[in-house]
């Protein structure tokens, strides 16, 4: 399962609107390697599903990853924090033993 905070919900839904976007779009969220950590996370909106994906909704957010993914993503919690000192769309992520400064990648 992956998790969505609130302040994620209020925001998806803002960038849905925004682009026009029904409810045909869901949250692609994987994991590549890369980063200072060794392991990135990535984030996109997309409309069409793929054999290998794992659908979960959570606060009434459609949320899809590939199988790998999962693996790292397992009970994480999208989140969102704006303002001056907010970092965008980060991940609550219990699985991972350290993360970078800037929250973008994270090892296991």
């Amino acid at each position: 399962m992956i998790h969505v905070a609130d302040s994620a919900k209020q925001k998806i839904i803002e960038i849905k609107e925004k682009e026009g976007w029904g409810d045909e779009y869901f949250v692609r969220v994987s994991v590549t390697s890369g980063g200072c950590s060794g392991l990135t996370y990535q984030m996109d909106f997309d409309n069409q599903p793929r054999p290998d994906d794992q659908e979960f909704e959570d606060n009434g957010v459609k949320v899809v990853t590939d199988l790998k993914s999962l693996l790292y993503l397992f009970n994480s919690t999208l989140e969102f924090s704006g303002g001056l000192n907010g970092k965008g769309f980060t991940f609550n992520n219990p699985n991972a033993s350290r993360t970078c400064g800037c929250g973008e990648s994270f090892a296991i």
